[in-house]
């Protein structure tokens, strides 16, 4: 039976993050990140990604996500973006009674459309204001290239088809208002660690991410789940200025020392077992981290925030609002697809991954084997320090035993310590 969850502390995480959000003005900036918000350059008209579907019957019928009977196929103006997954043995019941193994995997895709109603113009000199380089064209650039995921406006009521290994059709359900369709499909069966590419069936002219790989999870062995800004790369997540310049304006960096630790973790474990890289980003940010990932780490599947988040204004408030219970809950659906593994999960202390991590041990505590929390020291943030104390680790992890998890300021700290980890199995 699972444990009750106490959410009440002496200062808890949530309180921590909404005095950091006070402090440092989050709600100004994102007031002025919104719709019709007066700023310097004018009135921005619309910052806020809208839904567009040409046919009214279509429109309705939308409102049913994959319960839809009439879905619209995709066609060369969308934009299509199918995400990285992992596949899984499920066990369902034959009809001799005996159990039947059957790999799966939760395919997602995203529709948008490749044109924006939105003003660009003005949200690229408000961001490039804001964080000092409101004159340099070859930042503006930048800012517009990456902005362009959060103003493309959203495609409800598309169906993709794809296929899977080259020979597998499959037909995802369509997608909802947001524009996102979520299925869990079988799979045929493959070795662990093997990684298979699934390819959209669409005209030549959509465009984005129109293949996506699949991870062949090994069973009864590892997991290692990662938080990703601030504890892989770069992300400044205690101050609303350095979010939009390290998500718009500057060159993606990893945690120094990171790559390198993470790349031992998976030589101690194995090549097989899966690597998720849990992020309170929203959706707009995935072909973002996606290449950041494949630059810098292994293999794995990103999972992002909820896609009613999904817009300019909506990324500050993702990455600092509600980050425990939803890494919680992403966690527990992990822990659903892969029961048998041992997880070793990775984070840091400027959002909520100390309290996040305490709960899900407390709920699975024969999964999880390690929890590593990076001290944040290197960014002059206000209340960073109550976020480093340490009666808020004790109090996170109550009721974990302390050679379970450790809080770590170079990662070097950690090379023995997991050697020993995965040794005890």
């Amino acid at each position: 039976m699972r444990s009750l969850r106490i959410t009440i502390s002496p200062c808890s995480a949530t309180e921590m993050q909404q005095r950091t959000r006070q402090q440092r003005r989050f709600q100004d900036i994102e007031s002025n990140l919104k719709a019709n918000a007066s700023s310097n350059f004018g009135t921005f008209r619309s910052l806020q990604p809208r839904r567009i579907v040409s046919d009214p019957i279509a429109n309705i019928l939308s409102y049913l996500g994959p319960r839809n009977p009439w879905p619209q196929p995709i066609t060369k103006d969308d934009e299509l973006w199918l995400l990285d997954n992992t596949a899984f043995v499920t066990t369902s019941n034959a009809k001799d009674g005996s159990g039947l193994q059957v790999w799966s995997a939760e395919f997602t895709a995203a529709v948008f459309s490749q044109h924006s109603s939105c003003i660009v113009g003005d949200s690229v000199l408000y961001i490039a204001a804001r964080v000092g380089l409101a004159d340099d064209d070859k930042v503006k650039k930048t800012i517009e290239q990456r902005l362009r995921p959060f103003l493309m406006n959203i495609q409800p009521g598309k169906q993709v088809l794809a296929l899977y290994g080259g020979d597998t059709q499959l037909k995802l359900s369509p997608g909802g208002r947001d524009g996102i369709s979520t299925d869990v499909k079988a799979i045929p069966a493959a070795p662990a660690g093997i990684i298979t590419p699934t390819t959209a069936l669409v005209p030549k002219e959509t465009t984005g991410l129109l293949q996506s790989r699949t991870f062949f999870a090994e069973q009864q062995g590892w997991v290692v789940i990662s938080d990703i800004d601030d504890t892989i790369k770069v992300t400044q997540t205690s101050d609303p200025i350095g979010i939009l310049r390290s998500t718009f304006v500057s060159e993606p960096k990893p945690i120094p020392g990171m790559p390198e630790l993470y790349n031992f973790i998976q030589s101690e474990i194995s090549s097989a077992s899966p690597f998720f890289y849990l992020s309170a980003s929203p959706y707009n940010l995935y072909p973002f981290l996606r290449s950041f990932r494949d630059a810098h780490y292994p293999h794995g599947q990103l999972m992002l925030r909820d896609a009613s988040l999904m817009s300019l204004p909506g990324l500050l408030h993702s990455l600092t609002v509600g980050t425990q219970d939803y890494k919680v809950d992403r966690m527990n659906k992990i822990h659903k697809w892969l029961p048998t593994n041992k997880a070793i999960c990775i984070g840091d202390s400027t959002q909520c991954d100390p309290e996040a991590y305490g709960d899900i041990y407390r709920e699975h505590p024969d999964w999880i084997r390690a929890i590593f929390i990076r001290k944040v020291t290197d960014i002059a943030a206000l209340g960073i320090d109550e976020k480093n104390e340490p009666k808020r680790f004790q109090y996170a992890f109550r009721g974990v035993p302390a050679h379970m998890w450790r809080v770590f300021e170079d990662p070097a700290e950690l090379y023995d310590i997991i050697r020993e980890v995965v040794a005890a199995g």
